[in-house]
């Protein structure tokens, strides 16, 4: 059985975020596949660990080739994870754990997974939950210019910029066409209509504070609801930002569908339980498409046309966000 020391879970246990995260639970639920500690064992507490930076490495990466000998020379290593690991390496017992303790072992603690439920009931039936991300620190992490915005949401994102200055010229259309840039709620409209979503959906808003130029898309889709309009008083006030996400990330999992404008950390998690639980109806709208077709002077119904064809392929599952061995149960 392996020692493992998580300094993320001391992190999530102390805190503001002691009341997001089921520690124990995890904890609890990993025994028998690896064995968490929420302290260093004494004789290596007062240790600096050896630190291994998997993230710069090139190409297919390999845990066992790379990080391997480091754990067996030092004992105690801190490491960066690799996105591009090689799981074809990973043994039956590895892998099972791996899909334990990304799927299994992960719940809400229990007062905020009531008020997310709560939550959740007081939400029309069917809905969509759209994840739209326009936030002024979003923007302006973007790095991208939006000209045409009200001057509120222009001044919100210049007083969030700090040292990120826009593209500008050719640079900013090839940065757009990248698909480098956020789709405006009015943009996000665009594409659900194209999509041939009825403008009568209701729509839950997974998004955090201060989103901008939300009438771009409640103008059009009038059925919009958000979790500030459903949850009164002090129950919202007194939650902070990462509590408000978990409520995001809880109803998302369990909305009729779910469409995100973005492919961040909370897609990812939400399209992978998404998967696990069999629910098809997930979709990642393509921002890139999106931008090289209006540069291309498309409007109206032609737009309309090609946005169909370019994403009349990816409502399904989300499989391709999700551990695809954690599907097999295997068990050990």
């Amino acid at each position: 059985m392996q020692l493992l020391f998580f300094p993320s879970l001391k992190w999530l246990h102390t805190g503001t975020n002691q009341d997001i995260f089921d520690v124990d639970y995890f904890i609890n639920q990993l025994d028998g596949f690896v064995k968490v500690v929420k302290e260093l064992p004494a004789e290596i507490a007062s240790k600096e660990p050896f630190r291994v930076d998997c993230s710069k490495r090139k190409g297919i990466f390999d845990y066992v080739e790379n990080v391997l000998p480091s754990l067996l020379e030092h004992h105690y290593i801190a490491i960066t994870p690799a996105m591009s690991q090689r799981r074809d390496r990973y043994p039956l017992h590895a892998k099972a754990a791996f899909c334990q303790g990304c799927y299994n072992a992960l719940r809400l603690v229990g007062s905020l997974e009531k008020k997310a439920s709560d939550l959740l009931q007081t939400i029309p039936k069917p809905f969509l939950s759209l994840h739209l991300r326009f936030e002024p620190d979003m923007v302006a992490y973007s790095q991208c210019d939006y000209p045409n915005l009200s001057s509120s949401s222009l001044k919100a994102i210049e007083a969030a910029r700090g040292d990120r200055k826009p593209w500008t010229g050719e640079a900013a259309r090839i940065w757009r066409n990248r698909g480098k840039c956020p789709l405006t709620p009015n943009e996000t409209g665009i594409i659900l209509k194209a999509l041939s979503i009825p403008t009568n959906t209701n729509i839950y808003l997974a998004a955090g504070d201060g989103l901008m130029e939300l009438e771009g898309l409640s103008s059009v889709y009038t059925n919009v609801v958000t979790k500030s309009g459903l949850i009164k008083g002090e129950n919202f006030t007194k939650m902070h930002g990462n509590t408000k996400a978990a409520l995001d990330y809880y109803v998302s999992i369990n909305s009729n569908a779910y469409v995100a404008t973005y492919f961040g950390n909370m897609d990812k998690m939400v399209a992978a339980m998404r998967a696990l639980k069999g629910l098809d109806r997930t979709l990642f709208l393509k921002r890139k498409d999106y931008s090289v077709l209006f540069s291309q002077g498309l409007v109206g119904k032609e737009l309309e046309d090609a946005l169909w064809k370019v994403h009349r392929d990816d409502y399904v599952m989300g499989k391709g966000s999700a551990l695809p061995d954690c599907f097999c149960e295997e068990k050990i």
